[in-house]
């Protein structure tokens, strides 16, 4: 008979799997994005679109997911979002046009949008709240293998059979992970609560009027929004128009980024934990972040040991925002866990949403009409003000990090008639 320990650890893999596709399907436009724009002759505006679906729909999926966690439990919705997940994938796959590709890239959206979620609850449930970061940093660092095969593993599959052999592929894998979430997690007393409406909506008004819960909205937004947007999409075409490398080449910096925010969630997370402090680790990663968006924006050629290693250490960098869902989840009830995280994470992708077709619309304004084999070419002063955007968001997401709340890593929320008392602990 496997120990309750076990039961946890095998239950928070099999979400770890399915978080490991989320990020696949997350970022592998960026990777495809030239093999996107000839398949269905698109613009950048268009293909900005299409990529930002996934970000729209898992926006405004972040807050019923994080009701849904709080009340029903993490093991209906993960089968019913692998489901969901794996008909988008076979959709986007097999689409023969650019209208069916946006139902299907919208369709993995929503299936992917509880994992997260998901994760972050039975983290939360299952382990002492003074690991909290250090086991999201963990899980996100394992999660982030599948940004880096969204990066150079990608671009080599792609020459060797087709992205759309890849998406049915990927169909498959989500509903088997469905399926196990199904198999191996259990919906114990301590992981849902009955559905009451009221109680429910007076959780939800409770988080949002919480002042203190809005800074780590921000960083999210500005931090997390900006790295969607930029690893996403732009950063392939922006390496292979403006630094004029090859898509392998490109692909192997979108690995490396990649690879850098896997180490730097759980090396962020551990440090945090281990000085018991939030905000300094978080500011100091933002403003590493924020000069590196300098680099790219002066668009300087480097030789490319230089830019893989400003790559590696944009990705370490770019990991300090995964603390905000600690900070969130801190000053909020610990019961309500589940929407505090929620309200944070759509923060972040609500930016990518918009940052991925602004971008795109950006550099068809400043198009001068070039074509390579059907596909539109950007000059380097167009790229640089759409990657100003980009910039600007980064920038505001390391301010907000100074009006966050030191938690010193463990819940300062108290009810209010306590509140003088929360006052004194700051």
């Amino acid at each position: 008979m496997s120990s309750p320990a076990s039961g946890r650890n095998v239950a928070l893999a099999v979400v770890i799997a399915a978080y490991i596709l989320s990020f696949f399907h997350r970022f592998a436009p960026a990777g495809i994005s030239q093999d996107l724009a000839t398949a269905f002759q698109t613009n950048a505006a268009s293909l900005g679109i299409l990529a930002a679906t996934y970000f729209y729909v898992y926006t405004v999926m972040q807050i019923p997911t994080g009701i849904l966690v709080d009340t029903l439990g993490p093991r209906r919705i993960l089968l019913l979002g692998g489901l969901v997940a794996a008909a988008g994938s076979a959709l986007f796959g097999l689409s023969p046009d650019l209208n069916l590709a946006l139902i299907g890239r919208t369709l993995v959206g929503l299936g992917v949008s509880v994992v997260f979620i998901a994760m972050l609850k039975l983290i939360a449930l299952s382990f002492d709240e003074r690991r909290f970061a250090t086991m999201v940093g963990l899980s996100m660092l394992v999660g982030n293998l599948g940004s880096v095969l969204a990066g150079t593993p990608l671009a080599m599959l792609v020459e060797v059979t087709s992205w759309r052999g890849v998406f049915v592929g990927a169909a498959v894998l989500s509903a088997l992970l469905g399926v196990a979430c199904w198999l191996f997690i259990r919906d114990g007393s301590g992981t849902k609560t009955a559905i009451d409406r009221t109680a429910i909506l007076a959780g939800l008004v409770g988080v949002l009027k919480n002042r203190e819960t809005w800074p780590a909205v921000i960083v999210n937004f500005g931090i997390g929004g900006s790295f969607f947007a930029f690893a996403g999409l732009w950063a392939t075409p922006y390496l292979m128009q403006v630094h004029e490398m090859s898509r392998v080449v490109a692909a192997n910096h979108l690995s490396l980024y990649f690879a850098g925010f896997a180490v730097g969630c759980l090396a962020m997370g551990s440090l945090s934990d281990r000085l018991a402090r939030r905000k300094p680790v978080l500011t100091s990663a933002g403003v590493v972040y924020c000069a590196l968006w300098l680099v790219w924006l002066a668009a300087v050629r480097m030789p490319v040991g230089v830019s893989y290693g400003l790559f590696g250490l944009m990705g370490l960098a770019t990991a300090g925002f995964a603390l905000t869902w600690a900070c969130a989840k801190e000053v909020n009830p610990p019961h309500l866990s589940g929407m505090s995280t929620s309200v944070t994470n759509m923060g972040g992708f609500l930016a990518g949403a918009l940052l991925q077709p602004a971008v795109g619309a950006a550099l068809d304004l400043g198009w001068d009409g070039a074509l390579v084999n059907g596909v539109r070419q950007y000059s380097v002063d167009t790229f640089r003000v759409g990657l100003a955007l980009l910039a600007a968001a980064a920038f505001t997401g390391t301010a907000a990090s100074v009006f966050i709340r030191e938690t010193r890593c463990r819940n300062v929320w108290q009810p209010p008639a306590a509140a003088p008392l929360a006052s004194a602990a700051r």
